[in-house]
């Protein structure tokens, strides 16, 4: 397993079925960032309350909505012109690699605020995953896919 939440991240993104996963949720209103904390404090062992996903959601809410969103939004908006113009498909690679730090610091500020919680080694997963797809319709699909990616790490 890897140590550092952006590591688990890119090696659980590079799974099979993961990718579209990641987006399905992402376009049905998840906050993927906090599925894959979620995700990787479940591999960790740590509990899932309230009071954790509170702070969670706390931290994330604001940079994804001020940040990451965005960067994504605007990402989207060029992606059809951005067919026929290389000047503008260059701007969008751009703005593409931007969103993606954007992310990994918010992965970072969640590590950060979590790395400290104890690992009791109870297997909380679909808790993680239930409580912070709660907001949002989820697509069973996809956190199924999640699922078996991460039992199989």
């Amino acid at each position: 397993m890897s140590p550092d939440l952006w590591s688990f991240s890119l090696d659980l993104y590079a799974k099979p079925g993961v990718e579209p996963a990641c987006l399905a949720l992402q376009n049905a209103g998840a906050n993927v960032c906090l599925l894959l904390c979620g995700l990787w404090l479940e591999r960790r062992g740590v509990t899932c309350n309230e009071q954790r996903l509170q702070q969670l959601r706390q931290l994330a809410e604001p940079w994804d909505v001020e940040v990451v969103r965005p960067l994504r939004v605007l990402r989207n908006q060029w992606k059809a012109s951005a067919l026929q113009d290389t000047a503008l498909d260059s701007l969008r690679e751009q703005v593409k690699r931007l969103e993606l730090e954007a992310e990994r610091r918010l992965l970072e500020r969640l590590q950060a605020a979590a790395e400290d919680w104890p690992e009791e080694h109870q297997n909380d997963s679909a808790q993680w995953l239930q409580e912070l797809v709660a907001s949002a319709p989820a697509n069973r699909d996809a956190l199924h896919q999640l699922r078996v990616a991460v039992s199989g790490t």
